[in-house]
């Protein structure tokens, strides 16, 4: 009999992520996928992105309403109840053996919890990595903990999701599933691209993505106007942007991007450029600038510069193409001044992704075709050796 695996997504950037991962499930004989769709895949403002699970061939199994209309710290506490009672009823009625998820947002929070209550085995995704400037942190790290089967993209990841109680034998290392993604779509010419996004590209392009840092309060505000100064001043780029992700503090982000674009002919923005536009972009781009992940864990295999500004991201791993900096017009304008240095772009071509070569979504699968299930609701804690503990003190 068939293990029916259910995947619940929330974000346009979760799905692109777990594109090549659902359709290998599908064509498993062990295997039997359901999809719960819910977050900002339901809502307007972010680009109604459920259409492009269903425009891949995917058939979503439950919709669960639970975005307000509102990115407040209140507003969004709120949705998540909302969704915890939403996943409730959709776990009771599908009956999944096995919920799939991917990161570290507040919907896929509320999808474990709600799991866990259910006595239903998890299996996550991205786990063990770290971003110390946002509550996906702390997110990140509860839901290993209520998880079974652990997905890692790197070795550093792998020690810590073991470091924090998880057995050895339940955490595997696939690498990230960003590069199945790369490796497996047939990416747009230029001309298609242009057509596509009915923007024409220059000599110099760059990709903007600029996420609100959580756990800073009002300060998201203060850098993306450091950002736009900076941008404004580089006459000669073409830049697309893409909206920020539903947290708290995004609208007014938006809003700002919105006015910058107004007044600038030469940049657009897009609420959601869809994995296939987005990957075709990079091919074109200089570099990618902002605070998303996908500067780290994709765009190095695209053989293009990341501009990581601030600490929305600090500790994930990053590859040579990564240039770090602060929020503030100095630092991002030295920063820009060294992704358009020669000597730095000839490094490019050479550039390693630590995230590794490919091949997640097959690792994961068989995984999830063979582990046994019946007997991992119930863990033990494991205790690093003290021997080991004695050696790294």
């Amino acid at each position: 009999m068939s293990r029916k695996i259910c995947v619940v997504t929330g974000t346009r950037a979760e799905f692109g992520l777990l594109r090549y991962l659902m359709q290998e499930i599908t064509a498993s004989p062990a295997l039997d996928l359901q999809i719960i769709a819910t977050g900002m895949h339901l809502s307007p403002e972010f680009g109604l992105t459920y259409r492009e699970i269903e425009e891949a061939g995917f058939t979503i199994d439950t919709k669960i309403e639970m975005l307000v209309s509102s990115d407040t710290a209140t507003a969004v506490t709120k949705s998540m109840g909302l969704g915890l009672i939403g996943l409730a009823d959709a776990y009771a009625r599908l009956a999944p053996d096995l919920i799939v998820v991917l990161g570290d947002r507040f919907e896929i929070f509320v999808a474990v919890a709600a799991a866990l209550i259910a006595r239903l085995p998890v299996a996550h995704l991205h786990g063990g990595e770290t971003t110390e400037g946002a509550f996906d942190e702390a997110i990140r790290h509860s839901i290993t903990k209520m998880s079974h089967l652990h997905f890692v993209a790197a070795e550093d990841y792998k020690r810590r999701v073991i470091q924090l109680g998880e057995q050895p034998d339940r955490v595997f290392l696939v690498g990230g599933l960003g590069i199945d993604s790369i490796k497996r779509t047939e990416l747009m010419t230029k001309d298609l691209l242009e057509d596509s996004i009915n923007f024409k590209l220059g000599n110099r392009n760059l990709l903007i993505t600029f996420h609100p840092i959580t756990l800073e309060g009002q300060s998201a505000t203060k850098e993306i106007a450091e950002l736009l100064l900076a941008l404004d001043e580089l006459d000669d780029t073409h830049l697309i942007f893409t909206m920020p992700n539903a947290d708290t503090g995004g609208s007014e982000i938006s809003k700002m991007i919105e006015k910058f674009v107004s007044t600038h002919p030469k940049s657009c923005v897009f609420k959601s450029l869809g994995q296939l536009r987005y990957l075709s972009c990079l091919q074109f781009m200089d570099g990618v600038v902002g605070n998303s992940s996908s500067g780290l864990a994709e765009a190095p295999s695209m053989n293009i510069g990341t501009i990581d500004i601030g600490d929305r991201q600090k500790g994930r791993l990053s590859a040579s193409s990564v240039i770090h900096c602060e929020p503030t017009l100095g630092s991002i304008r030295k920063a820009i001044e060294k992704l358009y240095d020669p000597l730095f772009r000839a490094t490019l071509p050479f550039t390693v992704n630590p995230y590794g070569l490919g091949g997640a979504s097959e690792k994961i699968v068989e995984v999830l075709s063979t582990h046994e299930l019946d007997c991992i609701i119930k863990k033990s804690f494991f205790d690093i050796p003290l021997s080991v503990l004695a050696v790294n003190t």
